[in-house]
C-alpha cells in the first residue's frame, strides 16, 4: 500500500497517513519508505503493518512508562470502533489514537556513537554541541545516553538544535518533559531489547499536547525511527550490522545520487533485503511472526 484512500484525510506524511475522528485519530502506516529526508519510488511489502503492530507492542508496555496516544491496533474484531469504511488491507496497519497537538520538534535519544553522531565526533569531539569523553571510536557505546533535539520537517532536512534552542521554542515545561520522557523510553526501551539479542543504538520520538500534558505520539522503536544491531555481533570501532533501513541509506549513497535530484529507481534485492531486516527485528523483540 503506497497511498491509503479514506475519506477525511488530516495529513500525509512520508509515511504514515491520518484521519480525523473528532476527538482521535487513524493513523495508516503505508508500505512508504524515506531516505535522505524524501520518499522513494517503491514501497517495501507488509513494511507499514509491521510498522504499526511492532508500535502497538511498545506502546502497549510503555503505559506505566510514560503516557502516550495510544488507544487501540485496528484488527478486523475491532475495526467497527472506527467510522470509516475500514477494508482487510487496513487492518494491522491502522492504529486508533488519541488527537493530540503535535510539537514540531523531534527528539532522539543515542546511546551509541553512530551516523551523524560519529561523524562530528571525529571533528569536534562533540555530538550536537554535546562534549564526550576523547577516545572513542565508532560505534563505542556512550558513557550515558544523551538527549539531542531537531527540528521537525515534513519535506527538506531536520536540523538539529540545542536544548536551550528547544526551550526557547517549546517552553522549559514541555522541553523539560520531552527530555526526561524520551531518555525513560529509550531506557525501557534498551534494556527489553538487550534481553532479546538487540542494541538500541539510537531512536527518534516525537510528542504532542493532550489535555495540557505532554505526551509521546507517532510511531515508537520501529526500524524506520530507530538504529537495531544484534547485540551478538556487536564490536566497537566500526559499522555495526543492522537491523533496520540501512540497506536502503547504503544503496542511495552507493548511487552517487545527490540531495536535490530525482531519486532513482529502487533494486528488487533492496527491498527485499529490507523487508527481511524488519521482519527479523520483529520478530526477535516481540517473539512472534507477522500474521500471515
Amino acid at each position: 500500500m503506497l497511498e491509503s484512500g479514506l475519506p477525511n484525510r488530516a495529513h500525509r506524511g512520508k509515511v504514515r497517513d491520518t484521519y480525523d475522528l473528532g476527538d482521535r485519530l487513524l493513523i495508516v502506516a503505508t508500505d512508504r519508505i524515506s531516505a535522505a529526508d524524501g520518499v522513494l519510488p517503491a514501497g517495501i511489502p507488509g513494511k507499514g503493518e509491521i510498522l504499526t503492530r511492532l508500535s502497538a507492542w511498545w506502546f502497549a508496555r510503555m503505559s506505566q512508562v510514560v503516557p502516550t496516544h495510544f488507544i487501540a491496533l485496528i484488527t478486523a474484531e475491532n475495526a467497527k470502533d472506527v467510522p470509516l469504511p475500514l477494508t482487510p488491507e487496513y487492518f494491522g496497519r491502522s492504529m486508533l489514537v488519541r488527537k493530540a497537538k503535535r510539537i514540531d520538534a523531534e527528539c532522539i535519544a543515542r546511546g551509541y556513537l553512530a551516523g551523524s553522531g560519529w561523524k562530528e565526533y571525529q571533528r569536534s569531539q562533540t555530538v550536537c554541541g554535546i562534549p564526550l569523553p576523547e577516545g572513542l571510536v565508532e560505534s563505542s557505546r556512550l558513557p550515558e545516553p544523551i538527549f539531542t533535539p531537531s527540528t521537525k520537517a515534513d519535506s527538506g532536512h531536520d536540523e538539529n538544535i540545542s536544548y536551550d534552542e528547544l526551550v526557547a521554542f517549546t517552553g522549559e515545561e514541555a522541553a523539560n518533559a520531552m527530555r526526561i520522557r524520551t531518555l525513560a523510553v529509550y531506557g525501557y526501551a534498551a534494556a527489553v531489547a538487550q534481553e532479546r539479542g538487540i542494541i538500541i543504538a539510537d531512536t527518534k520520538l516525537e510528542f504532542g499536547y493532550w489535555n495540557e500534558e505532554v505526551i509521546l505520539i507517532d510511531e515508537v522503536l520501529t526500524p524506520d525511527s530507530s538504529r537495531f544491531w544484534p547485540a551478538a555481533t556487536y564490536r566497537a570501532g566500526g559499522g555495526q550490522p543492522s537491523l533496520d533501513k540501512q540497506p536502503v541509506r547504503d544503496w542511495l549513497a552507493s548511487t552517487g545520487w545527490k540531495d536535490g535530484e530525482p531519486f532513482p529507481a529502487v533494486p528488487q534485492a533492496v527491498i527485499d533485503a529490507t523487508g527481511d531486516r524488519y521482519r527479523q527485528v520483529y520478530s526477535m523483540l516481540t517473539g512472534e511472526e507477522i500474521p500471515g
